[in-house]
């Protein structure tokens, strides 16, 4: 009976083992599914990123034959930017191909459905400049990542750049300033970081919602128009970012005093508005344009090699040089779990989340990524999920994004202690309980 039980028990051990060579074997792959938007009415900026994610990946893929010989298989899956198109594209791919580490939803409200879903299934979630601000403060939202900025920390930036035309803080004193926006939780985002600035420095802020879609905006810029503000802030999304600017440069208002916020700092915000748009300003958190050493390599390696994967109508816009560094943090966040665990195998969702929790791409690797100027630098903690934070502000030509300062630091000081509160309150709402981070 003893050798018959051991026997049996020799017998599962080597199943056991054949099934894990098994998923070995299959797991030779980095498997990423891409969340995209390529349909619909937002498809103009969709469509530029999910350009510029997929032909990064291609570009590791073909130059360097993966990561430390890892190859990345990239699986798109079309949402056409709706929340339950999201989560059906999330649940159907997060197991394929050994299992998806990381996921990108690229929408807000994606990002809000899919928080508990990836909680539970140990995912980590990259939301770059858009979803919960407050999964900066990691020790609630422990799988989620601001990278490289937020909503709030953007419009730090925003206003020391108001400051700084104005002359200085203290001269915003009985100054105007309108806040336009999509009448969403989206476009409510800066409101705390706003009325924190005309309470202190004694500004009168006017909040402007916009109705979505925002195809008729005459009343609302009439309205503005009676008010003359001093400065815009205008957070926009889709078509209604270029109606906005074009029907306030139609009243006569100044457009270079106008600052979109992220996402209404995208090509298709200024195009559609013609001449209305020149010297439009916004808010972002990369450097525009294609003057960059990456643009040469994706030409021999992808576009020569007739492996891109749009008509390249795209390359150098917004969305395009987004998608490409999205991409670049997730495959430096996988090099980086190799460093950790061990080179040359893909890595399991446990260390894809730790990597990402102490993810370092200091200056000097952006540039050896040939991403100097265009990617910004990044330091993630247990504590903060958000890093630096840093944005810049650049100017509509008429032509092209002209880059208007530096990448500049926002002010953590305010905005660091809100994502906490408001991180807390989200836990206890949730029954989370924070981790330590000590």
């Amino acid at each position: 009976m003893l050798q018959k039980a051991a026997l049996i028990g020799l017998s599962a051990c080597i199943g056991l083992t054949g099934a894990i060579s098994a998923q070995a074997q299959e797991a030779k792959e980095q498997y990423l599914p891409s969340l995209v938007y390529r349909t619909g009415p937002f498809a103009p900026s969709g469509i530029g990123f999910a350009d510029g994610f997929a032909d990064y990946v291609t570009l590791i893929n073909e130059r360097d034959g993966g990561i430390n010989g890892v190859k990345i298989r990239l699986e798109e899956c079309e949402t056409g930017y709706a929340n339950d198109r999201g989560v059906e594209c999330y649940e159907r791919l997060k197991d394929r191909h050994g299992g998806a580490t990381v996921v990108a939803p690229l929408s807000t409200g994606i990002t809000y459905a899919l928080i508990p879903r990836t909680r539970a299934d140990g995912i980590t979630m990259s939301t770059m400049g858009y979803g919960r601000a407050d999964a900066a403060y990691g020790p609630v939202l422990d799988n989620v990542f601001m990278v490289p900025t937020t909503y709030w920390s953007s419009t730090t930036v925003v206003m020391d750049y108001i400051a700084e035309q104005e002359g200085g803080w203290e001269n915003l004193k009985g100054k105007d300033i309108v806040h336009a926006y999509h009448d969403s939780a989206y476009g409510r985002e800066p409101l705390g970081v706003l009325r924190h600035y005309a309470e202190k420095y004694g500004f009168t802020l006017h909040e402007v919602p916009i109705s979505p879609p925002g195809v008729e905006q005459r009343t609302v810029w009439t309205q503005v128009r009676r008010i003359k503000p001093d400065w815009i802030s205008l957070f926009g999304w889709g078509v209604m970012n270029p109606t906005a600017i074009r029907t306030a440069s139609s009243m006569g208002i100044d457009v270079s005093h106008m600052i979109g916020g992220i996402y209404a700092a995208q090509d298709d915000a200024v195009k559609p508005a013609g001449e209305d748009a020149k010297g439009y300003k916004a808010v972002t958190f990369h450097g525009p344009g294609a003057d960059y050493p990456i643009y040469d390599a994706l030409k021999k390696h992808v576009y020569d090699a007739g492996k891109a994967a749009g008509s390249g109508d795209a390359k150098g816009t917004i969305a395009y040089n987004r998608g490409l560094i999205n991409a670049g943090y997730i495959i430096e966040a996988w090099r980086q779990a190799q460093d950790m665990s061990e080179k040359g195998r893909p890595s399991t969702r446990e260390e894809t989340l730790k990597a990402w929790q102490s993810l370092d791409i200091p200056e000097a690797r952006t540039k050896e990524l040939g991403m100097g100027g265009l990617m910004p630098p990044v330091h993630i903690t247990c504590l903060d999920h958000e890093g630096p934070g840093m944005a810049l502000i650049q100017q509509w030509n008429g032509e092209a994004w002209e880059q208007v300062t530096e990448f500049r630091k926002p002010n953590k000081d305010l905005v660091f202690p809100m994502y906490k509160a408001s991180a807390e309150a989200y836990a206890k709402q949730e029954g989370i309980t924070p981790k330590s981070c000590d």
